[in-house]
């Protein structure tokens, strides 16, 4: 069946004749894993009225070192499987999907899918606002190797601020890091030294970083330990949020298709009890979540 016709199978008449939403339009959020967790926190805070439905697919992370047309069909599936749980727009809160599949699912699937329908990432936002966060106009980059490998984020500030310079270090070890807790060891803090000074060497005038992987604000304690005591660190979730609350404004067509209950529900392709210890460990809450097959 046509997503269309789904979404029209949700839609209830109001008294006046008019169509309305269902009670079960939330706004979706999709990473490969958990790092996406930040960005669903950043974003309920500043829009704590809407519903969420959060999907991370845990069984086939990291997306980082897979191929463009991998981490695509991988984030297609995630996509039409929140649409199908009726989600009027979708956040990619993951940057290697972000890099690597946005592109192509709001040019080529959407229109197929559903031309009412959104799909955003967490790249866009970030670049947009990075020129008011550098004085020398030399940005660094940390984030997944997918990530840099994509040179999604040099060609989204070039485009945007064409005098920035960018600079980009993959470090591969900060996912797992963070992942299996151990962000406040000495190993931790030796692989984040790391990674930063090898930025610097790239270019020291740099005085902005981007962290370009949403799981590194849970390392910010040994980020900012190490980063020079003048450089701004740039987690992306309070800009993405900001960026979406943006947005609905501007189409506030797409915002009343988007149901209000103050709700989340978390759906995962793993194992249950692993995802509530990890979300646990990024929300500093406990959560109920439900399994999911794409």
């Amino acid at each position: 069946m046509h997503l269309r016709n789904r979404t029209a199978q949700r839609m209830e008449r109001s008294e006046n004749g008019q169509q309305t939403p269902s009670a079960t339009a939330p706004i979706g959020i999709f990473d490969s894993g958990y790092g996406g967790l930040t960005i669903l926190h950043a974003i309920r805070q500043l829009l704590p009225e809407y519903d969420y439905l959060y999907l991370g697919d845990n069984a086939r992370a990291p997306y980082g070192p897979r191929s463009f047309d991998v981490v695509y069909e991988f984030t297609r599936q995630a996509v039409e499987a929140l649409f199908r749980q009726g989600c009027q727009l979708v956040i990619l809160g993951c940057n290697t999907a972000s890099a690597k599949a946005l592109r192509t699912i709001q040019q080529v699937d959407l229109p197929r899918w559903d031309a009412q329908r959104r799909v955003l990432g967490v790249i866009r936002p970030t670049a947009e606002v990075i020129g008011t966060l550098t004085t020398s106009r030399h940005v660094g980059i940390l984030a997944t190797e997918g990530t840099i490998r994509s040179q999604s984020y040099n060609l989204e500030i070039c485009k945007l601020h064409p005098d920035i310079v960018v600079s980009g270090v993959a470090c591969p070890l900060w996912v797992p890091i963070v992942e299996n807790n151990v962000c406040d060891t000495p190993g931790a803090d030796y692989f984040v030294k790391r990674d930063i000074d090898r930025l610097f060497s790239l270019d020291p005038l740099i005085d902005a970083v981007i962290l370009g992987c949403t799981h590194y604000p849970l390392l910010m304690p040994a980020i900012c330990r190490h980063l020079p005591p003048h450089v701004r660190p740039v987690p992306q979730g309070r800009y993405v949020a900001e960026s979406l609350s943006s947005y609905l404004i501007r189409h506030s067509d797409l915002s009343a298709r988007c149901s209000r209950g103050g709700t989340v529900r978390y759906l995962t392709t793993e194992n249950i009890q692993s995802f509530r210890e990890h979300a646990q460990l990024f929300l500093n809450q406990e959560v109920s979540v439900e399994s999911i097959t794409l």
